[in-house]
Order: structure tokens, then sequence, then C-alpha cells
């Protein structure tokens, strides 16, 4: 099976159906174990990229979060979100067919504070420079959660 073609079919029914034109299949051992379109415009939940929602079902069915033995198609270069997933499944290779820039005349996304040319450049501000209001409330049992995450854990 054409992996990449399947990718950009999932992707252009979805933009069909009123959806975004983003697309993930998830391949193990030759064979799709896992594939989303992105489903923001139907559910309405900013976090439900193609990406993500396809990590969680193969995630799901293989009972791991380790990701190690797939590779993972996707239309387009990951949004930072979706690239902290790809790390963070840990996925054999990513295979991304277009790119920010080569799509960039035809999709503008509209967030308040998210723009995808500016992203990354925002994103390595100190936090106080941000566009996004950001602030702590420092309280110092915050860490005994992690100390007693630590105790559970220790190997």
């Amino acid at each position: 099976m054409d992996f990449v073609k399947r990718t950009i079919e999932l992707a252009l029914k979805n933009v069909e159906e009123g959806g975004r034109p983003f697309a993930t299949v998830i391949v193990r051992n030759g064979e799709i174990i896992a594939e989303s379109p992105n489903l923001v415009v139907q559910t309405h939940d900013p976090t439900a990229h193609a990406e993500i929602l396809a990590i969680r079902e193969a995630s799901k069915k293989l009972q791991t979060e380790h990701l190690t033995d797939c590779e993972i198609y996707i239309l387009a270069s990951p949004c930072p979100m979706c690239l902290g997933s790809l790390y963070y499944c840990s996925p054999k290779k990513v295979i991304y067919i277009t790119t920010r820039e080569d799509y960039a005349p035809y999709y503008k996304d509209n967030r308040k504070y998210f723009e995808l040319n500016t992203f990354y450049d925002e994103y390595s501000k100190p936090i106080e420079e941000r566009r996004l209001p950001m602030v702590q409330i420092k309280n110092e049992d915050s860490i005994k959660v992690y100390q007693r995450w630590s105790e559970l854990n220790e190997t």
C-alpha cells in the first residue's frame, strides 16, 4: 500500500467533509495500525489534530506509549503540539509530505496567540515576553507531587 497516497486521500476526504487539511497514518510492519484526519472543526476540540488522534489510537491498540517500531506519515510538517507528541511517542521515523512554507499561500490558522510563521520565535522568548499571558503562582506543596511520584517509581 502507498501510505503517502493514503495520507493525502484521508486529508482530502476530510476537507471535502468540512474539516481541516491534515491527516496522519501510523504504520507498523507494513500495516496501518491507526489513522486519523484533523477533527478540530468536527469536535470543537483544539487538540484534535490528526497526529494526536492517530497516536492515541495506535497507543491504545498496541497498549504502549512507545511507538518505537512504527512509522508515522503526516501530511504537513507538524505544529509544535504535534511535534511534541511525535517526540514523546518516539516513532522509528516520521514522514512528512509537505511543508508549512509550501501550503502557506492556501491555508491560514486564525488563532489569537498562535501563528505558524511566528510560533517558534514566540516559544524561544522568555515567558514574560510571550504573547500568551502567563503568571506563576508558587506553592511549595507542588513539589510534593513529584517527590511522591519519585518514591512510588524508584527503580
